[in-house]
């Protein structure tokens, strides 16, 4: 069995979700995968691919490192790169499972779990608009989901960190509309976890670009976060994302007024490059502290790791190095007794190739849903008997390689414009 073509798809959604399809000779079989999104992405695939013609996809772990040192010139250990290796290796283990007989969680170790629990980003109660690879603003090409129904009327979260500050906004987020985006999650999908945004604009900001928090921007932050606990009760967990907004000092004060809470998390509260001044925070608060989804590789992760800079790990596995090295990155989490919540903003295709990684690890927490205001989310995998997500929750699938196809007409309906779609 040898490798005879790799191609690309984009489709626009919340983001751009990028497939990448390899095909062999011999078995008739395609495996796919898909890559985080990131500005030139399938050009990069394209680049890489002459690496991986002839070659046996068996051969996984080998590709892996050819890919790596072949791109090593454009940074070795992190950067875009590795999302295109990411969604390639995802590929290929599809097309391995395929080939004999088995789901990929067989391959990663086998399982641990039948099902593995989803937790449902909020956003800041509101609806996501569809975002590029820069992470700007562009129209959705959908009408409004029913979910995102109750964020009718609300404005847009600020982009996320400090570099796209450009002053204070009038717009507020207030704890009514995070209390009811939390009340409908739970009561119309059946989630049993949330993460909502609270680096988001209150009446009292001073500052978008310092980092810095006044007392009553804190204590108005900390109403969000009540507002939503006490909507959904003790038997949902809820976490919190600052996007890598603070300074250590403001970051600190603002975990100091959210504990007794019982936050399932509060994640990237300082910026990610880092790692001591993170631990700084981590060792001021009881709130557990979560971060990640910037780390490439287990190499990636070692400081953190070593310096008990964060509770929970959050890596996105369509950008730090694949579905390998995820289970990887979770093995030596799990050296350290860290618990794994894998980030998450793929299609389904990209969701169900986590959740064969979060089946096969020990140390699982949550997997991320990102994809709550895109409408045909659920109906982009094909494979399912039902929805993807169920009561807040996702089968393990045991059918060879990931399990489920891409439907083809519908990613066909909202490919990205000029950018080919796959072979075509």
């Amino acid at each position: 069995m040898r490798i005879t073509g790799v191609h690309t798809a984009v489709v626009e959604a919340n983001y751009d979700w990028t497939f990448v399809r390899v095909d062999a000779e011999g078995s008739g079989l395609s495996g796919l995968g898909e890559c985080f999104c990131a500005p030139g992405l399938t050009s990069i695939v394209r680049d890489l691919a002459p690496l991986l013609i002839g070659e046996d996809p068996r051969d996984v772990d080998r590709l892996w490192a050819k890919l790596r040192w072949g791109s090593s010139g454009a940074g070795s250990s992190a950067g875009i790169v590795y999302n295109a290796i990411s969604g390639i290796e995802a590929a290929l283990w599809d097309l391995v499972g395929q080939a004999y007989g088995v789901p990929i969680h067989r391959l990663l170790g086998g399982r641990f779990r039948d099902s593995v629990r989803m937790y449902a980003d909020c956003h800041a109660g509101e609806a996501l608009h569809s975002m590029d690879a820069t992470m700007v603003e562009r129209p959705a090409r959908w009408g409004q989901s029913p979910v995102s129904a109750v964020a009718a009327g609300s404005v847009r979260n600020p982009e996320h960190g400090r570099a796209y500050a450009k002053g204070v906004p009038d717009e507020v987020f207030t704890p009514e509309l995070y209390a009811a985006r939390a009340r409908q999650v739970v009561a119309d999908l059946g989630f049993s976890a949330l993460k909502f945004d609270l680096d988001v604009p209150t009446p009292f900001m001073q500052d978008t670009a310092s980092g810095t928090l006044s007392r009553a921007e804190i204590k108005y932050m900390v109403g969000l976060a009540a507002a939503v606990i006490d909507a959904v009760g003790e038997s949902v967990d809820v976490a919190f994302d600052c996007h890598w907004r603070y300074q250590v000092a403001d970051a600190s004060r603002l975990c100091h007024e959210l504990e007794g809470l019982g936050l399932l998390w509060l994640e990237d509260p300082v910026p990610p490059e880092n790692v001591p001044a993170l631990a700084r925070v981590t060792r001021s608060t009881s709130v557990p502290i979560c971060t990640g989804e910037n780390g490439y590789m287990r190499h990636g992760f070692r400081e953190a790791f070593e310096s008990g800079a964060l509770d929970v790990c959050a890596p996105d596995p369509q950008k730090t190095g694949g579905l390998l090295e995820t289970r990887r990155i979770a093995d030596y989490a799990d050296t350290h007794y860290i618990s794994m919540a894998p980030h998450c903003i793929a299609s389904p295709i990209g969701t169900i190739a986590n959740v064969h990684v979060a089946a096969a690890i020990p140390n699982f927490l949550a997997l991320e849903w990102h994809g709550m205001s895109v409408p045909f989310w659920n109906d982009l995998a094909v494979g399912f008997d039902g929805p993807v997500i169920d009561g807040g929750r996702i089968k393990v699938p045991d059918a060879p390689g990931l399990g489920v196809t891409l439907n083809l007409d519908l990613a066909r309906q909202y490919a990205r414009p000029g950018e080919p779609f796959f072979d075509e």
